[in-house]
């Protein structure tokens, strides 16, 4: 009793934040001049990459017969709970990791207690932020209670590690036994209730193809088909002609695709960001609604521009012309990003993990396959001759176009609703409607055969207007509010997403599916088609199934980074936690109502 009493005010002083000295002194205990626990930061990574996650480990070293407690104590434990306080550089995050379980260790009142002993490792998983070639210190506050037979003293030992990043993973080879013994010693016993399909290890080159026919779909993607259709209609004005001029524009339209993918995964490799990143910010897919707008009109016959703003105009053989094609691959691949494509989404996420070089070429195999059906049919002669001959349906194909553009419009107009929302939402609309007005004023008194002043006017006034709608319907920074609670859709209850939320349905033993979605993502919104299906319907509802939607249309770190623990880099991603498996089943990306009903029925 009386060595319990002692635990309890020792255990009073440590909550109140006294020395360990004081709490030593004040109950009368020898405390040893060497401190019984040390403590040290390793990492399985000698080099670090930005936004790859890995794994770091806090080192425990106990002296003889003395023991810490685990993270959680059973009911008839008598100690403290070990805990760990991080100091992380802006914009690395750190998440715990199970544990290893404790064990028998002897307690203070000469009964058994449980706990670590020796040396222990407690597991993180760390994501690091930063430039190439840059490097960062971590620090950790460990706080535990130190107890040896005798004797109960608090324990605050600090560790810290510098690491550096580059453009590959430099993985620590003295530590990669133990890395892999924490990796076995922390699985929980009862995730092996049910066996999870863990799937085969795709080799790079089959990434590679991934990357190929996932651009190749992109150009189904109703953004990005009325760009293609352009194009070909390019190649129908140049049927029977110069077959060089051909391939000339074919080339300039895949460098310009390329070009634009590089610099996009540039970003995403140097800066950390996601696929897609630039559709989370209002004001871009303001700006881009504004040009498909402006595109569209032109496509109606509202004005004309000429063929150096868009490519499509009847000298394909001047040097202006090549810009055109430049331009619309460039074009191309802006609107090419709110989608992940079936195949495209493991790309990506492969890719966001790979050395910088090998990253490189996986972005240029997506490009190719974009560019791959313009492209083929510049590079043969044969299919450009049996296309049908120019002609007047050809206007009446551009004019027919400019509906899917009309479309795309109206598409971003409603992802912006995610983003904003009340009289900025309004003004943004409006501020379209004057855009339009310029082109309309434009096409109707900037024509050739109107007199120059009338023509300077109308070129003045178009500029303004347009000008002016910009700048009044540009919507400001502030975002929607987030939406809490749970909500209905598509019969279903959907629940508002949250790591926390997560691990407590988890700890709970229910099962739950996570729709990780964007309002800019059309192949997200073409899967929510599933939700409606009975048979969907019926399995959730008989197994209980916990409905959760993180939303991605403003950034979001926690998704980014839930996102990276999957091995993804873009959205749609759907996974289903089943209870009592650690890893997640990772549906496909294009969802069919048979393989979620499928993945359901895994439930136990």
């Amino acid at each position: 009793m009386k060595r319990i009493l002692q635990l309890g005010m020792v255990l009073a002083l440590a909550l109140f934040g006294l020395g360990d000295e004081v709490a030593g002194q004040s109950l009368g205990l020898a405390l040893p001049e060497d401190s019984p626990v040390k403590a040290a930061l390793v990492a399985e990574v000698t080099v670090g990459v930005s936004g790859v996650p890995f794994r770091a480990a806090v080192k425990l070293e106990h002296a003889p017969e003395w023991h810490t407690y685990g993270k959680v104590l059973p009911p008839e434990v008598i100690g403290k709970p070990t805990s760990l306080k991080w100091t992380l550089p802006e914009g690395w995050t750190v998440e715990e990791l199970p544990w290893p379980e404790t064990h028998e260790v002897p307690s203070t009142d000469g009964k058994k207690s449980v706990g670590y002993d020796g040396t222990v490792y407690l597991p993180v998983r760390v994501t690091p932020k930063g430039g190439v070639g840059t490097s960062a210190e971590i620090k950790v506050k460990v706080d535990a209670l130190a107890c040896d037979p005798k004797n109960c003293m608090p324990q605050r030992p600090e560790a810290s590690m510098t690491l550096a990043l580059g453009e590959a993973v430099v993985m620590n080879a003295e530590l990669a036994g133990e890395f892999a013994k924490m990796a076995a010693l922390v699985v929980p016993k009862a995730e092996a209730v049910v066996a999870p399909v863990r799937k085969a290890e795709r080799s790079f080159f089959g990434y590679l193809v991934f990357a190929f026919v996932g651009g190749l779909i992109l150009n189904v993607m109703p953004c990005v088909f009325p760009v293609l259709g352009i194009k070909i209609m390019s190649v129908v004005q140049q049927a029977g002609g110069d077959k060089r001029q051909v391939l000339m524009h074919g080339l300039a339209y895949t460098v310009g695709i390329l070009i634009c993918f590089w610099a996009l995964g540039g970003l995403v490799i140097s800066l950390g960001k996601t696929w897609g990143f630039q559709l989370q910010s209002p004001g871009f897919v303001f700006g881009l609604a504004a040009f498909f707008l402006i595109f569209g009109l032109n496509m109606a016959g509202v004005f004309e521009i000429g063929a150096s703003a868009v490519g499509v105009g009847a000298n394909l053989q001047a040097k202006h012309g090549l810009s055109g094609s430049f331009f619309s691959g460039l074009l191309a691949v802006v609107v090419a990003t709110p989608c992940s494509a079936p195949f495209l989404g493991s790309a990506l996420g492969y890719t966001v993990t790979l050395p910088g070089v090998q990253a490189m070429l996986m972005f240029t195999m997506i490009g190719i396959g974009l560019a791959s059906p313009f492209l083929v049919l510049s590079l043969v002669p044969s299919l450009v001759s049996a296309l049908p001959r120019p002609g007047a349906w050809m206007e009446s194909f551009k004019q027919g176009m400019s509906f899917l553009l009309f479309g795309t419009v109206v598409f971003l107009v409603w992802v912006l609703t995610g983003m904003i929302e009340g009289q900025s939402m309004l003004f943004l609309m409006f501020g379209l409607v004057v855009v339009a007005l310029g082109c309309w004023i434009y096409g109707r008194w900037s024509l050739p055969h109107k007199p120059q002043r009338t023509r300077l006017i109308a070129v003045v006034l178009a500029g303004l207007a347009v000008v002016g709608g910009l700048a009044f319907g540009w919507p400001e920074v502030e975002v929607a509010s987030v939406e809490e609670g749970s909500h209905s859709e598509g019969g279903l209850t959907w629940e508002a997403w949250s790591p926390e939320k997560v691990a407590a349905l988890r700890a709970e033993g229910k099962a739950v599916y996570i729709d990780y979605t964007a309002k800019w993502c059309f192949t997200c919104q073409v899967n929510k088609r599933v939700y409606k299906d009975p048979a969907v319907q019926k399995a959730i509802a008989e197994k209980k199934v916990v409905l959760l939607k993180a939303d991605w249309t403003n950034e979001d770190p926690r998704i980014s980074q839930a996102l990276s623990e999957l091995g993804k880099a873009a959205v749609p991603v759907n996974v289903l936690y089943l209870p009592g498996v650690k890893e997640p089943v990772v549906l496909e990306e294009l969802l069919t109502a048979d393989g979620v009903v499928k993945a359901i029925e895994r439930v136990p």
